[in-house]
């Protein structure tokens, strides 16, 4: 189960460079799709043979395409709010976007009463992969441990976000989770350091696993009892948006089929660079 954001996503792709303010910049390249961290990482998951949920506020064309990628959906969106729409400008590694929050700015307070209400694993083995920038981190620590009470395990990738940083309760959450999906920026943000070698030290102490996805440069598996380091594919990337999302799919989905760490890192390194030969998270 993947919870998180939606986007209507439209990508310009194949920009020689990202333009300048008050510049115009063109290309015979242009792709509409669905996006946001919960969405591709549930339909990746899908298209590896998970039985995958997503709980999100999703527009008519995006329901659309997730019924035809086999995602059961939980739609927390009311017929008459505006989705959520991100335009991404895409010049091989540099990326730039634009987003309409829409819906997105009332979806975490749902997401928290959908959580506080439910899942059961009803006798399945059951994840719950959150995808979203939480607001409040002390909130999502008992949601996070009520799930855990009910033999349900989580994984979280905030993404970047600044503010997040100040939250006296980040780590609390982070510690109460499985899984923590990271990458070298965000390694360096969330423990106030300037170089990927002073943060590793701080996210080996935590109680979670900690996956520090490197790009190009593979994926690191961190705990107190070992580290583990599988080297990335090396491809001709088009376009990295959602690159990340789709690395925790190959991951989870290796995870819950019982392979070993260095198979869950190597199958995120595999679906992530998949995942940038063509424009768009899907």
């Amino acid at each position: 189960m993947c919870a998180g954001e939606a986007f209507e996503d439209l990508i310009f792709v194949g920009l020689e460079r990202l333009p300048e303010l008050g510049e115009e910049v063109k290309t015979d390249h242009f792709h509409a799709t669905v996006g946001g961290g919960a969405v591709i990482t549930a339909v990746k998951a899908a298209r590896l043979g998970m039985h995958t949920h997503l709980v999100s506020a999703l527009g008519d064309h995006a329901i659309r395409a997730l019924k035809q990628e086999h995602v059961a959906i939980t739609n927390l969106r009311k017929p008459d709010e505006p989705h959520a729409i991100t335009a991404a400008l895409s010049a091989g590694h540099d990326r730039a976007f634009v987003t309409y929050n829409g819906v997105n700015a009332r979806l975490e307070q749902r997401l928290a009463k959908f959580f506080s209400q439910s899942p059961q694993a009803r006798g399945r083995r059951l994840h719950v992969h959150f995808s979203f920038f939480p607001h409040d981190c002390s909130q999502w620590t008992r949601l996070v441990e009520i799930l855990r009470a009910r033999q349900i395990t989580t994984s979280w990738d905030f993404g970047w976000n600044e503010p997040l940083s100040n939250d006296r309760g980040l780590f609390d959450l982070i510690d109460a989770l499985d899984f923590l999906f990271i990458n070298e920026t965000e390694a360096r943000l969330y423990t106030g350091t300037e170089l990927l070698e002073d943060a590793l030290p701080q996210w080996r102490q935590r109680k979670t696993i900690v996956i520090v996805k490197l790009g190009p440069d593979g994926a690191m598996w961190l705990a107190p009892d070992r580290d583990i380091h599988v080297p990335g594919r090396k491809v001709q990337a088009v376009d990295t948006t959602g690159a990340g999302d789709s690395f925790n799919a190959g991951f989870l989905v290796a995870w819950m089929q019982g392979k070993t760490p260095k198979q869950c890192l190597a199958a995120g390194n595999t679906v992530g660079a998949e995942s940038t030969k063509r424009p768009g998270g899907l």
